[in-house]
């Protein structure tokens, strides 16, 4: 199976923090094209026009910018989709409102652009005073702006795709009511067909949606949603990104949906693995197995790994994707690795075997990888990196120092003085404070720290 031309199947620039470079993006828009997805949906949430700012018109070199990507993305054969989010201040009740999204709808559609999205998410979800006094709900004061652009874009552009973005966009949050009781049944009633409906599944990040729960949610808004997919996106913590394959969405929900869209890591070199799986699962989805569709997509990411001496080998590409893998779970890898640090942490040395052996080994490979990371001719792929597995080396050192000191018979109890790791150094700072204040269980629930001694 093909993903059809009426299916969304692309990628979503909508993440917080710093939006992509032109660069990057020409080098994506092919990249998508070739691997056979056909969407790609401009709306990062720090664009300060998209959201923070959004009356204000683009000026020319701003415009200049996304006419280019207009353009690229008619001659790679990818629909543009142009995203406004003006909900953090919007009067619906306002006919003026409705007028400065027209404004810049307009000047998008100016330079080529077709198709458009109205986003409501991640906003206070309450309606003004005068907004309380003309709609009933605020899904009802959304819908009837979205309608009057609705109408307006198609007797513009017949054939024009829209999209909404509901305030409470996964069943977690129509859970909490948010935006109001009844929000989605409201938007079944008024937001009008032929209006796409984007959605996140279970959860925001949700680590797998399945089709009953679309089904459901179907009935609820009166059309099948178009999935915003945030399985990889790392906006939410910065420290970890996410290499593994696309997965947790069988062959059911994808037919049950009406298209796939992926809101990735921030690091756009590091998505090559996300988009190149996310884009055989959509092609193929009855025959697709994400982990060997990992282990080709690494072999196909491996020559993108030339450096300047030593030769990064698959086999340890491979392994640093396992070890920032997807949000719930690591790689095979990482999952022994750690497996193997547990046991070596709660046993007598005198039980290790050849544990100890082992994991000097894993440290050996993890701190040439580091290494050889450092020489690599894209230095921009290198820059994605760096922080990550720095963190990953400077964590083995520290358990290599720590296993040392058990092998050599010193009492874990009084802590250890280890000699590459001053104190307040290492997982030092403000925030390592906090999180040492709540500490996480291991099912990744919270509680209080045990009370400690004071400084």
């Amino acid at each position: 199976m093909a993903v059809t031309e009426d299916f969304f199947a692309g990628v979503i620039e909508g993440f917080y923090g710093r939006p992509w470079s032109q660069e990057q993006r020409r080098i994506l828009l092919p990249r998508m094209a070739s691997w056979g997805l056909n969407t790609y949906f401009y709306c990062p949430k720090d664009d300060l026009k998209h959201r923070a700012i959004w009356r204000q018109p683009y000026d020319d070199q701003e415009l200049a910018r996304l006419e280019e990507l207009i353009r690229l993305c008619e001659h790679h054969g990818l629909r543009f989709i142009y995203g406004l989010s003006p909900g953090l201040d919007i009067e619906f009740s306002r006919p003026e409102e409705s007028q400065a999204i027209l404004n810049r709808l307009k000047q998008l559609m100016d330079v080529g652009a077709r198709h458009f999205a109205l986003l409501f998410d991640d906003l206070p979800g309450r309606l003004s005073e005068a907004d309380e006094t003309a709609f009933d709900s605020l899904a009802q004061a959304q819908c009837a702006v979205t309608q009057t652009v609705f109408e307006w874009l198609r007797e513009k552009i017949p054939d024009s795709r829209m999209l909404f973005c509901p305030t409470p966009y996964c069943d977690r949050m129509d859970r909490w009511n948010l935006g109001g009781a009844g929000y989605l049944d409201d938007i079944g009633r008024f937001l009008p067909q032929g209006i796409d409906c984007l959605w996140t599944g279970p959860e925001i990040v949700s680590h797998r949606i399945d089709a009953e729960s679309i089904r459901a949610l179907t009935k609820r808004i009166g059309r099948a949603p178009v999935i915003w997919d945030n399985l990889h996106a790392n906006d939410y913590d910065l420290r970890r990104v996410y290499c593994g394959p696309y997965s947790g969405r069988p062959a059911d929900t994808i037919r049950s949906v009406a298209g796939i869209m992926a809101n990735a890591n921030n690091e756009f070199e590091l998505n090559y693995v996300p988009f190149r799986t996310m884009a055989r699962c959509l092609n193929s989805p009855d025959d697709y197995e994400p982990r060997a569709a990992f282990v080709e997509a690494i072999r196909e990411w491996h020559t993108h790994y030339g450096s300047v001496r030593r030769e990064l080998s698959v086999d340890d590409l491979q392994l640093l994707a396992d070890c920032y893998y997807l949000p719930a779970t690591e790689g095979e890898e990482a999952v022994e690795l750690k497996e193997l640090v547990r046991q070596l942490l709660q046993t007598p040395p005198d039980t290790w075997k050849d544990g100890w052996k082992r994991f000097l080994d894993w440290h050996r490979r993890i701190e040439c990888l580091f290494e050889t990371l450092t020489e690599l001719h894209d230095r921009e792929l290198f820059y994605a990196w760096s922080r990550r597995v720095w963190e990953l080396r400077e964590e083995m050192d520290l358990i290599r120092d720590v296993l040392t000191r058990l092998r050599a018979g010193e009492d874990p109890t009084e802590g250890f003085a280890l000699e590459h790791h001053l104190p307040f150094t290492c997982r030092g700072g403000m925030v390592a404070d906090l999180q040492r204040l709540i500490m996480m269980t291991p099912d990744g629930r919270f509680r209080p720290a045990a009370e400690q001694p004071s400084e």
